[in-house]
């Protein structure tokens, strides 16, 4: 039976280490993810876990503690945020490319410069090619929840890929939800035991990490990888479906909100879903047919199966909360478009950029979003289809 509780995102991610109990957390502090390890830290002193907490000198190198203890054959975590990730970039490439299931806290923000401490997604868009699985959480429950989920994805054996589990700085990390927990004994028993089959500090199978790789092999382990994170898709909706079973909160790759029968919809991630749902509401009063897709599986993307979602639409908007700065969009536009283009499905999709560097985003400007969908809708044309939400602009 779940427990009812009060937690900010921060201290639900740091509830579900607990819980997990990781042999490794190896962390240096950044805003707004600082109150995870700073919460395990206080859990660590007080012998709820016996966890050996590693508190290094920078991110590259708590990147460089977890790769060092899983590939010990330890189970490993951490958590940063925007020029944390950025620090660790390096080691965030060597951790996938190594096959080492870690699990990282990932606190969205903005990447400087200039610096900005608020939330946007820049810093996982930065990395979003670099092997990681990442999922995304709109709320605190999702966060508890995908952190739950993280080990059984990242360490089954046709996967062993790392992966991010996304929320929104501040928003989330730092907003107190009602939240239901599990308990330790429930938790343990769902996520199970690290057992590696290959390991450095086995003496019965000595192995090599890490060694030079020569043009006669990196080809072939690249894609390796990528057939890695195909097989990972498979895996999170098994993992998800267990979930399902024993807490009965359904996950899957997104969440369809009103969609079914909607002839617009915008394609979000992360905390803004939640404003964008009670848009939905107001205007389904209205008569207004809008919907939503919530995307949590960003990587792998589910290009199939969005498409599939999307393909009975007049028109749809693709919302960033980062830029590509490559003039044709943000990074999940290019992969909703490409997803439906493939597919041979021809929907007049627009982007927008919005909410950089912690801008807010309200209700009226996402009624502004699909009062431009309807006019598509309307017309089938979209003379601009990348645009900015909430930009201030001078007069001219």
């Amino acid at each position: 039976m779940s427990i009812r509780e009060r937690l900010s995102g921060n201290e639900a991610a740091a509830t579900a280490m607990k819980q997990i109990n990781p042999d490794v957390v190896a962390a240096f502090p950044i805003t707004p993810s600082t109150e995870i390890p700073q919460y395990f830290s206080t859990f660590v002193d007080n012998g709820q876990v016996d966890t050996e907490f590693v508190a290094v000198e920078s991110e590259h190198s708590a990147m460089s503690a977890c790769i060092g203890a899983e590939a010990a054959g330890a189970r490993a975590m951490t958590a940063t945020s925007a020029n944390g990730l950025s620090l660790m970039w390096e080691m965030i490439y060597i951790a996938s490319s190594l096959r080492l299931p870690i699990v990282l806290s990932l606190v969205n923000r903005a990447v400087s410069g200039p610096l900005n401490i608020h939330n946007d997604h820049s810093d996982a868009m930065g990395v979003r090619d670099s092997g990681w699985i990442m999922l995304f959480s709109e709320n605190n429950q999702e966060a508890y929840d995908n952190t739950l989920m993280a080990h059984r994805i990242a360490e089954n054996e046709n996967v062993l890929l790392p992966i991010m589990i996304c929320q929104d700085g501040f928003i989330t990390s730092h907003s107190i939800e009602n939240i239901e927990l599990e308990s330790d004994e429930e938790v343990k028993k769902f996520v199970g035991e690290y057992h590696p089959k290959h390991y450095l500090l086995n003496d019965k199978e000595p192995i090599a990490v890490g060694p030079l790789d020569v043009q006669s092999y990196l080809f072939e382990h690249k894609a390796q990888q990528a057939e890695a994170m195909k097989a990972a898709k498979d895996v999170i909706l098994q993992v998800s479906k267990d979930f399902e079973k024993w807490t009965g909160r359904h996950y899957g790759l997104f969440e369809e909100y009103k969609l079914d029968d909607a002839e617009i919809a915008i394609v979000c991630m992360n905390s803004t879903a939640g404003t964008t749902k009670a848009v939905i509401n107001k205007l389904r009063d209205k008569g207004i047919k809008a919907g939503l897709l919530k995307l949590r599986v960003f990587r792998p993307f589910p290009g199939e199966e969005v498409a599939q979602a999307l393909k009975h639409l007049k028109a749809v908007a693709i919302l960033d909360k980062a830029d590509s700065l490559n003039a044709i969009g943000g990074a999940l536009f290019e992969d909703v478009t490409s997803s439906l283009y493939v597919s041979k499905n021809f929907v007049p999709c627009v982007n927008y950029v919005y909410g950089i560097g912690g801008r807010d985003t309200t209700e009226n400007d996402l009624e502004k979003v699909y009062e431009d969908l309807q006019e598509i809708a309307k017309t089938g044309k979209v003379e601009n289809p990348y645009r900015y939400l909430g930009l201030r602009r001078e007069e001219k």
